[in-house]
């Protein structure tokens, strides 16, 4: 039998008790009818049929076939192993797998890869539609290869699908199907107003077996996968997602799409209760972006940038660690445009605050190009504003590898002491210029030995480096080295920031002051 409550007083309770206590109550029943939020906060859904019924029908099955070579037995002759996708050893095991389980033997002509038969392969995964004419959003690794692709609606229709657009950076994809009538769809959420402990709910195809929901809540935010990519940032969840769940939605308790559910942490390629999905805030406006233009178009701002560590904050006058460290300017970049300055610390970018430097490129990405925004830098101990104007980026851009050292003559050149950082330092004169082959357009101060017991040593600075500022001050003496570091002291600055050029990379070093 259910418990019900009543609101009763003690027997012996006084008449201003009892006015007292129903006074509380009035005033608590008031506090959640204005504030129905905190009674939210605390309710446990008794079922979440209500929020799935309408989503279900828009949740799609993406089936791919493709042709692909049969893996070869290796020496031993025993198939070597598949490892899940999505589980943390899988790159180990890729690489393992790509140096010895594809070994064919080789025929006299070399031919060997030619001879492999080959197999069609077919693989599913999931999606959903999200204009009634047959848009339909999933992972791009679910069709990435593929020779055919097919989308199989809740009602076992089965319809040919083409792809509108890929973004391999953020796993997603675009495709669109043709069909007879207008198909359900579903609607996207507010992925930023998703708070830790937020019910959350996957609906997708694992294993194949047909349309799943699972419940639970958001585990963290702004998850990166450590994989390099400057554009993670997934919501992670412990609702149940394995393979083949992969380009599902995952939905917040109105039943609007919050999340495209990507990727797994998984031993065994099944659900141990971490899944990660692409939030809908940066999924929307790339989808946008592949339905217009077929791409993805991503602001630009031109700037090389690195982690604000505490020392460099010190050494910035910086209240704590935060921002995003500018090492290095494109050349007619929008920053430079702007007068964004090698040294400078963004702090906001568009009205937004940069807790962290990772989160300055997906900021960056999602403004809309030609856009003019503010951004505020800490330079010279204070802030500074400046308005740039964002171009698109162009994918195609890569970095300027970094010359390697260059081999140093017999020729010892004038050298000058710098005590409190362990360096050796030597003035850029032509002497020094063709010992250590740097072009007249270099200037500052070349490294020709760095003390091993040193914190200079201890940051990687070596032999044939260029101070090319200390402090955010150019400098290209050593006399001005040293009164920069005379003018920190006088501060109380225990470390300085140096500006190094290796090759052609900037990286800023914050180096601690020793005793002169």
């Amino acid at each position: 039998m259910a418990r019900t409550a009543s609101l009763s007083t003690p027997d012996n309770a006084s008449g201003s008790n009892v006015i007292a206590l129903w006074g509380a109550a009035v005033g608590i029943a008031l506090v959640l009818v204005l504030f129905p939020q905190i009674a939210d906060a605390q309710r446990v859904p008794q079922t979440f049929a209500d929020v799935v019924e309408d989503v279900i029908p828009a949740v799609v099955n993406v089936s791919t076939t493709q042709l692909v070579e049969q893996r070869s037995r290796n020496r031993g002759g025993r198939n070597l192993p598949q490892m899940p996708r999505g589980g943390p050893l899988e790159d180990m095991f890729k690489d393992f797998l790509e140096q010895f389980g594809d070994q064919v033997p080789q025929g006299p002509g070399g031919e060997g890869d030619n001879d492999r038969p080959k197999r069609r392969a077919s693989s599913l995964g999931s999606g959903f539609i999200i204009e009634a004419d047959g848009l339909v959003v999933t992972n791009n690794h679910v069709i990435e290869n593929a020779d055919e692709i097919s989308v199989i609606l809740a009602d076992n229709t089965i319809l040919k699908a083409t792809v509108i657009g890929r973004d391999p950076k953020v796993d997603l994809a675009l495709l669109k199907v043709e069909a007879d009538r207008p198909l359900p769809t579903v609607k996207w959420g507010d992925s930023d107003k998703m708070r830790v402990g937020d019910w959350s709910v996957a609906i997708g195809n694992p294993f194949g077996i047909g349309v799943t929901v699972t419940a639970g809540i958001v585990s963290a935010r702004s998850r990166q996968l450590s994989n390099g990519n400057a554009y993670d940032d997934y919501i992670q969840t412990d609702a149940a997602i394995n393979r083949g769940n992969s380009g599902g939605p995952l939905i917040n308790m109105k039943g609007e799409v919050i999340g495209i559910n990507t990727a797994i942490f998984s031993p065994t390629g099944a659900s141990v209760g971490i899944g990660f999905a692409s939030p809908s805030n940066l999924a929307q406006s790339i989808i946008n972006d592949l339905n217009e233009f077929g791409r993805t178009r991503r602001g630009w701002l031109g700037v090389k940038i690195q982690t604000v560590t505490p020392e460099i904050a010190e050494s910035l006058g910086l209240d704590k660690a935060r921002g995003a460290l500018v090492a290095e300017l494109v050349e007619d970049s929008p920053a430079e445009k702007a007068g964004v300055e090698a040294s400078d610390v963004i702090l906001a970018f568009d009205g937004k605050p940069v807790d962290e430097m990772r989160h300055l490129p997906l900021i960056v990405a999602e403004t809309d190009i030609d856009k003019r925004v503010k951004v505020t830098v800490w330079r010279n101990g204070k802030e500074k504003s400046l308005n740039v104007r964002i171009a698109e980026l162009d994918e195609e851009d890569v970095q300027v590898a970094s010359r390697s050292d260059s081999s140093s003559s017999n020729g010892e050149p004038d050298r000058k002491e710098i005590d409190e950082l362990g360096l050796t330092v030597a003035e850029l004169t032509s002497d020094i210029r063709s010992q250590y082959d740097l072009p007249d357009e270099i200037t500052g101060l070349v490294i020709v030995d760095v003390d091993g017991d040193s914190d200079a040593a201890e940051k990687g600075l070596r032999r044939g480096d260029i101070i090319a500022e200390v402090q955010q001050t150019p400098v290209e003496t050593a006399a001005e080295a040293e009164k920069v570091i005379a003018d920190a002291r006088k501060k109380d600055r225990t470390v300085v920031l140096l500006r190094i050029q290796s090759g052609e990379d900037f990286r800023l070093v914050p180096v601690r002051i020793g005793e002169s």
